[in-house]
């Protein structure tokens, strides 16, 4: 079998003849929703799929129970792809990010992609990554140096509506500890130290600060611990924030403000501190362009129209972002039809559930393995694309 023979058509041949299946895991990952790091049954049916499909699979990756790699590898030379699998749901509200959807386009672009890798060369590598919404386990991937060999990093995520990969903010997920002195709030508060007023002018202070910083910069916070009982001056106190902002650069310097307010917090009230991580920090998205502009023109190619994908939109922070500092990477979105809703809703929710989100998710497929096609049969594109992370990414060992 050769090029002229093994084209895109035969891999969206090997989806059609799959799609039913597919859908039928993506639908028992929705109908059974597991929150981050607790992912067994949606990590069991998609590593079964992948050794079903001739993948070395591994799991328990980096002391992470539901994470998993699975490798396909060609006796010839090529480039590594590597596409992400995400699987989590979020609680009470289950599916409502459409991880049921990613877990298996990510899958299933592997397994279509898998005998253009035995014709051309090269490695596909699924990375199962759990807990995408909390403690997402891509930073970890990415620390440990397991992506380090990638060529390319790609994943789709489910949306309204067509968009372009673009760029997400870098987070820190800060917690403040504030330790304070009991007493009776009402016959001896001389004799306490209050470390609800700790987290209190943390707030104050913060808010204070908001007016000197840039306009991308995002906090935002609560209180976890108050104290007890109403009549006793708390002794411990404690709040979480998200600091959050378009380049880590700056998050760095505006993350050391906000810790200063916390020391000028404690030493306003008389409390003792410590500041933590309530959750893993992510690193900004750093999109490569070219190849996003070889996955929008294989979604064109596939029947969509150029103006229906729209250029970058606000979505927060992702663990894509730390995976893009070591790999040329992407992450558009995918439209499901009739979804005016945003994530994290229970109208986005059941779209990703029914035949909107299955659609979308077949349509992605397609899409990604396109995509990983071009990069197997052109070594200019990968070229090209490694060239432009040169440029584009700083890293600490350059």
């Amino acid at each position: 079998m050769n090029k002229d023979t093994l084209n895109k058509d035969t891999l969206f041949e090997i989806v059609e003849k799959h799609k039913d299946n597919w859908t039928q895991i993506s639908r028992y990952i929705w109908e059974n929703p597991e929150l981050g790091n607790e992912e067994f049954k949606a990590m069991e049916v998609l590593t079964e799929e992948l050794r079903t499909h001739g993948f070395e699979v591994k799991t328990n990756i980096a002391d992470l129970e539901t994470a998993f790699i699975a490798k396909f590898r060609s006796e010839k030379p090529g480039p590594t792809l590597g596409y992400f699998a995400e699987y989590d749901a979020l609680p009470e509200i289950g599916h409502a990010c459409g991880h049921n959807l990613i877990g298996m386009m990510g899958t299933g672009a592997a397994i279509a992609l898998k005998e253009a890798v035995a014709e051309f060369g090269g490695e596909v590598i699924v990375f199962g990554t759990p807990a995408e919404e909390t403690n997402g386990a891509k930073v970890i991937f990415a620390d440990k140096g397991l992506l380090n060999d990638l060529d390319a990093a790609l994943m789709v995520h489910p949306s309204g509506v067509h968009e372009r990969s673009g760029s997400s903010m870098a987070m820190e997920a800060v917690q403040f500890d504030f330790y304070g002195k009991p007493a009776h709030a009402a016959a001896s508060p001389d004799q306490g130290v209050n470390a609800l007023e700790g987290v209190i002018q943390t707030f104050n202070l913060i808010n204070s600060l908001r007016q000197h910083l840039p306009d991308d910069v995002r906090i935002h916070g609560i209180i976890t611990n108050g104290g007890d009982v109403v009549n006793v001056v708390p002794a411990r106190a404690q709040a979480q924030f998200y600091v959050r902002a378009n380049e880590k650069q700056v998050l760095e310097e505006t993350s050391a403000k906000v810790k200063s307010c916390v020391e000028a917090a404690a030493l306003a009230t008389g409390c003792e501190f410590k500041i933590s991580n309530h959750e893993l920090s992510y690193d900004n998205l750093t999109t490569n362009e070219t190849l996003s502009e070889l996955y929008c023109e294989n979604l064109i190619a596939l029947g969509v129209a150029p103006e229906e994908i729209l250029k970058d939109q606000d979505h927060g922070s992702l663990d894509m972002g730390n995976v893009s500092q070591v790999a040329p990477s992407i992450h558009p979105y995918i439209k499901m039809e009739n979804c005016p809703y945003s994530a994290h809703t229970e109208g986005f929710r059941d779209a990703t559930g029914d035949s909107r989100g299955f659609e979308a998710m077949i349509l992605g497929i397609k899409t990604l393995a396109a995509t990983g096609y071009d990069l197997l049969t052109n070594p200019a594109y990968v070229k090209e694309i490694k060239e432009e992370f040169d440029r584009t990414v700083a890293r600490e060992d350059r």
